[in-house]
């Protein structure tokens, strides 16, 4: 059985200059997938339009959730990072800038920088970075993406 870290954090999602919105952002490591972190945001704060689900009378969407390299959140806490949907970077004072991008439009996020550390610094516990191999199973990740 694999430990899995998670961590429930606090954000600001900028929505202008002068405007954002806290909101809450579970962090998870799993042992299993160790090159990758998940960030969890609550659904109402997609981007997708809604869709009109009947079978969801009542109960709350699911997270949403984007998964990206843990190298990179940790390497955006020193510099700026990233290539494809997701950048991260340090910010005035002890705060760190994660951007999202999705065809529906961008999202900005404001982290306090010592709550990502920790939670890495967690990760790190379970599996060091540069021993991410020796947790690969590379017969579980074919058969799931074949499906």
């Amino acid at each position: 059985m694999h430990t899995v870290v998670e961590e429930t954090v606090q954000a600001r999602l900028i929505l202008s200059l002068h405007r954002s919105v806290r909101l809450r952002v579970t962090l998870t490591y799993r042992p299993e997938d160790p090159l990758a972190v998940r960030m969890g945001f609550p659904a109402e704060f997609s981007l997708d339009e809604p869709a009109d689900d009947p079978g969801r009378d009542g109960e709350a969407a699911d997270d949403i959730v984007w998964v990206f390299a843990r190298r990179l959140l940790s390497a955006g806490l020193e510099l700026p990072a990233g290539l494809g949907d997701v950048h991260v970077r340090p910010a005035v004072g002890r705060r760190t800038m994660v951007e999202l991008r999705a065809p529906e439009g961008t999202a900005l996020l404001q982290f306090d920088t010592t709550d990502l550390r920790r939670f890495l610094w967690r990760s790190r516990l379970l599996v060091s970075e540069g021993e991410e191999h020796l947790h690969l199973d590379a017969d579980r990740a074919l058969a799931e993406l074949l499906g």
